[in-house]
């Protein structure tokens, strides 16, 4: 297992890593992770775990996750680490030229033009059919009974609810979002911290899909519904491309960072950026973890890396230069020579030819599962399904409308994704879980936290609550209020434009699970900027 100090609390938290045995389930609400460990004691696996911990996501974080949204999973079990992406496609009628059409130079943030074919649900489906040990309708049954219920809003959740309210009071107008504010300001606002919500069409939807194993989802009444909504205020969405989504098994891309196997998606996710970052840091010694050499090395791997991304990623069939090119040993090097004493301006180099949730979750048997799942933006599009509770996702927006681009706006095609699983391995074992939510903060959040376990030494907790960064363009970098403000000014001297972020969030929320390959034992961690916990059993 990773040496790590298990008291070490080097920051200011207010929690600390919890252990356990039998399992486990670390996410960013506490009722959802509750009832992740509520299926492992009625006889379910990890993999049941995480299915209902993410489907109870959809009900008491709505401000990150929904029925409407994409999911992927990292699930290691007998021996083996699979790899799941439920990322859903852009609309078979959808093109530059429909979108132009319509009067958008760009793609807009809210409406039916971002929206992409949803693939949480089938995800869920493809989870219990392949690993699952209990039915899909009951490992739902949680989720279903806090939608019809109702559940006491948390203090966090409460406070980003507002704040989306008050931005889609000003920006969505049309009669087509109406619905959106019917489901989540019944009162004609936010529901406040220790208010009760509830959302009987949210129930009765998770009812259906854990009934047909999502069928219903993506052929039957639900799908029926969802191509009515979009026929009837224009949208591109068709029953024919709800039926024609799958979810797909993918072989997990990696790297070895001190010989320790890290472990993400493949494209069209932005792990490859996380994992480009530690192969050019694997080449530099960092014998602290607070001092200036650190933090700029990892600043300007960090951009160097996502300058290939953006360029690079999208749709495997559409890359020009795959996922084995850019993680190449020649080419990291390459990349790892262009880092100096400044600060530098990313560019994209070119390689030889050859608003979301995380959870984690473990068992008493050996199985582990990293997953994640988003609407993007928060809420996403604005637009939820009549009698649903379904909001849909707006991930359409990270296509390019520049023709000439990879990550270029066609029908039937997957965007450039910022949801991304991470897992750890050594050797043969499993170390565990790991993942850090939050827009493009997520491949800059996999590298801090892999660094502060690997080459620091921190427990899961506190490599989680340690003081973050990230860069946002160009050269400028955001770090927390308890980033050390002495190392802060020396990197403005080495000509990193820095700012100092008073919110918490702007920089992820994450949780990891390890275990220890001879005891079995598990010890877990979650943020200290988010509700959630650590549940174990």
């Amino acid at each position: 297992m990773i040496s790590f100090n298990h008291h070490a609390q080097p920051y200011p938290v207010s929690r600390k890593a919890v252990y356990a045995k039998n399992g486990m389930v670390s996410t960013s609400q506490p009722l959802a992770a509750q009832a992740g460990l509520d299926i492992l004691k009625k006889g379910g696996n990890a993999i049941d775990a995480a299915i209902a911990t993410a489907a109870c996501l959809t009900v008491v974080e709505p401000t990150s996750n929904g029925i409407g949204g994409d999911a992927f999973a990292l699930v290691w079990t007998k021996g083996k680490l699979h790899g799941l992406n439920a990322s859903g496609r852009s609309p078979q009628s959808i093109s530059i030229d429909q979108v132009k059409a319509d009067g958008h130079e760009e793609i807009p943030k809210y409406g039916w033009v971002p929206v992409t074919v949803p693939g949480a649900p089938s995800a869920w489906a493809e989870l219990s059919e392949t690993f699952g040990k209990l039915p899909l309708e009951e490992v739902l049954a949680p989720a279903v009974q806090y939608a019809e219920e109702g559940f006491p809003v948390s203090p966090t959740l409460a406070k980003y609810w507002d704040k989306a309210v008050q931005t889609f009071e000003k920006e969505l107008e049309d009669d087509v979002f109406s619905e959106w504010f019917h489901t989540f300001t019944p009162k004609g606002r936010a529901p406040k911290a220790g208010e009760i919500w509830s959302s009987h069409d949210h129930a009765e939807t998770l009812r259906s899909i854990g009934n047909t194993k999502a069928a219903s989802f993506y052929e039957g009444e639900l799908a029926e519904k969802i191509a009515a909504f979009s026929e009837k205020h224009g949208g591109y969405i068709t029953k024919e491309d709800l039926a024609q989504h799958r979810c797909e098994w993918v072989d997990p891309i990696h790297v070895n960072y001190r010989g320790y196997d890290v472990w993400e998606i493949p494209p069209n996710g932005q792990g490859l950026i996380a994992l480009q970052a530690l192969n050019i840091l694997k080449g530099f010694e960092f014998p602290a973890k607070d001092s200036v050499d650190t933090y700029h090395k990892q600043m300007e791997a960090m951009k160097l890396a996502f300058a290939d991304g953006q360029k690079h990623i999208t749709e495997p069939s559409y890359m020009r230069h795959t996922a084995e090119d850019l993680l190449n040993e020649s080419y990291g090097e390459e990349r790892r020579q262009l880092i100096g004493e400044e600060a530098r301006q990313p560019e994209a180099g070119e390689p030889s030819l050859s608003g979301t949730v995380y959870l984690a979750a473990a068992d008493g048997e050996g199985n582990m599962v990293s997953f994640i799942q988003s609407n993007y933006m928060g809420f996403g599009s604005g637009l939820v399904v009549p009698g649903t509770g379904i909001a849909l996702q707006n991930r359409g927006h990270n296509f390019s409308m520049d023709p000439d681009h990879v990550n270029a706006l066609e029908g039937g095609k997957r965007t450039y994704h910022t949801i991304i699983p991470g897992f750890l391995t050594k050797g043969n074992n499993p170390v565990g879980p790991f993942g850090v939510m939050g827009g493009f903060m997520q491949p800059q959040g996999h590298v801090q936290v892999v660094m502060n376990t690997i080459d620091f030494g921190l427990n899961p907790q506190a490599a989680l609550d340690a003081p973050r960064w990230q860069w946002l363009k160009d050269k400028q970098v955001e770090v927390e209020q308890t980033f050390p403000s002495h190392i802060a000014q020396q990197l403005v001297d080495k000509g990193h434009d820095i700012t100092v972020q008073v919110e918490p969030n702007s920089f992820g929320r994450g949780q990891m699970i390890w275990r220890d390959p001879e005891s079995g034992v598990l010890v877990g961690g979650t943020e200290s900027r988010t509700d959630g916990i650590t549940a174990g059993w």
